[in-house]
């Protein structure tokens, strides 16, 4: 199952602060069926199936547009197997149980 990083920037936003922008990209993440979302303190992370989780990237895309924003960048980093299962807990658990971390 494919766990993918989105990072949606606005750009020319009237604040430094984007949290604003953070928190309804979030919402959209968070409420999206058959999607499983992880918000991080420089991206958000989600797993599913691909046909699920690219409509909501594009929805978290297009969410600060609907903020009077200008100018979004946003990007997209999708880990996918296909020799074994993937899922965000496994991944991170093989990182914390590693033999080189003692």
């Amino acid at each position: 199952m494919p766990v993918v990083e989105v990072k949606v920037l606005p750009i020319g936003t009237d604040e430094a602060s984007i949290s604003s922008y953070v928190q309804d990209c979030f919402e959209i993440a968070a409420s999206a069926m058959g999607v499983d979302s992880v918000l991080t303190p420089t991206a958000t992370l989600l797993e599913g199936d691909l046909d699920d989780i690219l409509p909501v990237v594009e929805a978290m895309h297009q969410s600060p547009f609907y903020s009077g924003v200008d100018r979004v960048i946003t990007t997209v980093t999708i880990d996918d197997r296909l020799d074994k299962p993937l899922d965000m807990d496994t991944m991170v658990e093989s990182v914390l149980t590693d033999d080189v971390l003692g």
